[in-house]
């Protein structure tokens, strides 16, 4: 008897939860197991339900696809990760490798991809679009692919600048967080200088050209 994959979906959109969901269901030895909103809930629902595919946004609220996926592979290797997303640039193409996600599909590309992506993750092969594929080549013709950014955040670096770019308040980030406020502050201001930072408004504009958060 054929084992049924179990595929998990996190989007912050609804109605791109049932989109996704309507293709995957169209295959009889396929199951969504779990969905979530945001980051936090999606590493919550891959540790509880150990799904074979996670299918993720980047740009969620309280923590993006990118930190979210980090966490899956390191905690469960065997989980393939496939990124779905609006955006292609260089450098995000780069930071998804680096997170462990193995599959980059663009939302433009969902309806012809989505099927090939899952079925080669489910074979623990990588699976990238045309567009994303064309980026990555050029990327290592060019002696680029892998460079670190010399001023590349920590993951909860990365984190505090998510929440803190999203409006919430020291206070509120160390209550998603777990951490304190004390722990904030001082990452904040540690962020602050390692990235030339002189004012929130210049960590918004850094968020917001990561694809953390959306405008």
């Amino acid at each position: 008897m054929t084992k049924t994959a179990r595929i998990l979906l996190a989007d912050d959109h609804e109605i791109v939860r049932r989109g996704l969901r309507n293709l995957i269901e169209d295959h009889p030895e396929w199951s969504v197991c779990c969905e979530a909103a945001d980051g936090h809930e999606a590493v919550a629902e891959a540790m509880r339900a150990k799904p074979d595919v996670v299918v993720m946004d980047i740009a969620m609220p309280r923590m993006n696809g990118l930190e979210a996926a980090r966490r899956i592979v390191e905690k469960f290797p065997r989980t393939e990760v496939l990124i779905l997303t609006m955006h292609e640039s260089k450098q995000l193409v780069q930071d998804v490798l680096k997170s462990g996600a193995r599959g980059y599909i663009l939302k433009s590309d969902a309806g012809k991809d989505l099927v090939a992506g899952i079925e080669a993750l489910l074979e623990h092969k990588p699976f990238f679009s045309q567009k994303v594929s064309e980026v990555i080549l050029d990327g290592f013709l060019k002696g680029k692919g892998g460079a670190a950014e010399q001023d590349e955040l920590t993951p909860r670096e990365r984190e505090i600048v998510q929440l803190l770019a999203e409006g919430k308040s020291n206070k509120e980030t160390a209550a998603v967080l777990d951490i304190s406020v004390k722990t904030v502050e001082v990452h904040r201001a540690n962020l602050m200088r390692k990235m030339g930072f002189n004012s929130l408004s210049d960590l918004v504009r850094y968020a917001l050209r990561e694809k953390m958060i959306e405008p």
